[in-house]
């Protein structure tokens, strides 16, 4: 049986215990409170604006002359004449001579034409004279009416035909001799040339390729629904055009002329032709647009009114979210006119002066709050000013 002293003692060992913890505890100070964190979400925002804008559409295309002739030689002959401009790559004038083919059969041919004419007129003259005393013979021998071959009217007529036939004989040899000369029919750059001094052509001969410089113009693609932002479709539209001339970046204005009017089968799409007037500067000091040229056209198109631009991201099921007077998110219903890459053009639903909220949200909730980091105050934690020395001091106590 257990003695007062076993049974006292347990007893004032965890009483002092017990003291002892509630003391030190008591020593140590409670935990500062901190302040409640503010949650609210922050945004970055974008100011709506609205500007009156100007469609453009892009495309591109190859320069190309307007004009474009194979000189195909009329007549057969030797070449005897080559002018110094007639070489790839020169320039020559209309009316100026490209080449001659010997001239000598033509001039002779031209001579017979001209002794037949000078036959066939006096067979003429002959003949009427014929009709004129047959005639008078009949009147003094009867006084019935002659018959057409008494008057010499077959042989009268058979004159006049081989007078016509001498004539055309006549034009004929006139012409041939006036193809002998090779005419540029317009202000030309000269493609080709397939022929040389000395060489003998036929009817039929490719002499060379000439290209018109007084007009350009390009084949300019453009997918259908680009169209509706041109005023009437496109017709008589201003277009600039960018290449490259010499190393630098040059610009050339040109116009809208037509609309093939078919739909490419490859490609889709529809192409209108732009025609710049004298390509190569030979009348102006404008850098020349070679033909071959690669460019790049931007095409004046219709008047859009007044809209706004918004990065095409920031638009979810036609809708955009902006920050309201009372820093609260709201979704507007915008009316999306057309895509410009990563934008697009807004022309409803938004008002000039709205804040538009650019930043991504987690998430976004009608009217839930939201702050601009200017707005926003950032609290920090506040720094336990118990040390160490202090702690040490205190337990020493």
């Amino acid at each position: 049986m257990m003695n007062k002293k076993q049974i006292i003692l347990p007893i004032i060992v965890i009483s002092f215990g017990i003291v002892s913890y509630i003391g030190i505890a008591s020593l140590k100070k409670p935990p500062a409170e901190k302040p409640p964190i503010d949650t609210t979400p922050l945004v970055s925002v974008q100011t709506v604006e609205f500007k009156p804008m100007t469609f453009s559409v892009n495309s591109y295309g190859v320069v190309k002359s307007k004009y474009e002739t194979e000189m195909i030689s009329q007549v057969d002959g030797e070449i005897v004449y080559l002018s110094d401009k007639f070489v790839k790559g020169g320039f020559i004038s209309k009316g100026e001579t490209l080449a001659k083919i010997d001239p000598s059969d033509y001039q002779s041919n031209l001579l017979d034409a001209q002794a037949q004419i000078a036959t066939a007129q006096a067979a003429l003259i002959q003949e009427k004279a014929n009709a004129a005393v047959a005639e008078q013979e009949w009147s003094r021998i009867t006084e019935g009416k002659p018959t057409e071959l008494s008057l010499r009217k077959p042989q009268l007529a058979q004159a006049i035909a081989s007078l016509k036939s001498a004539e055309a004989s006549l034009h004929r040899a006139e012409r041939d001799l006036q193809r002998t000369n090779i005419i540029a029919p317009y202000d030309a750059l000269i493609s080709n040339r397939n022929i040389g001094l000395g060489s003998y052509v036929s009817r039929g001969t490719a002499l060379g390729m000439l290209l018109g410089t007084s007009v350009a113009e390009v084949r300019l693609p453009l997918a259908d629904k680009e169209i509706q932002f041109l005023d009437q479709r496109g017709a008589e539209a201003q277009v600039n055009l960018v290449g490259n001339y010499a190393g630098h970046k040059n610009h050339w204005l040109g116009n809208i002329v037509r609309s093939e009017g078919v739909v490419d089968s490859k490609s889709r799409m529809t192409y209108l032709v732009a025609q710049i007037d004298d390509p190569y500067g030979l009348k102006t000091d404008k850098p020349q647009l070679r033909y071959g040229t690669y460019v790049t056209a931007t095409i004046n198109g219709s008047n859009a009114g007044d809209v706004t631009i918004v990065p095409r991201h920031l638009v979810v099921n036609g809708q955009v979210a902006i920050m309201d007077d009372e820093n609260k998110l709201r979704y507007k219903s915008v009316n999306i006119i057309r895509q410009e890459g990563a934008n697009v053009v807004i022309d409803a639903g938004l008002t000039s002066g709205m804040q538009l909220i650019t930043s991504a949200l987690d998430y976004p909730i009608e009217g839930m709050d939201v702050a601009l980091p200017a707005d926003k105050t950032l609290q920090s934690e506040p720094v336990d000013t118990a040390t160490d020395t202090d702690l040490a001091m205190g337990n020493k106590e």
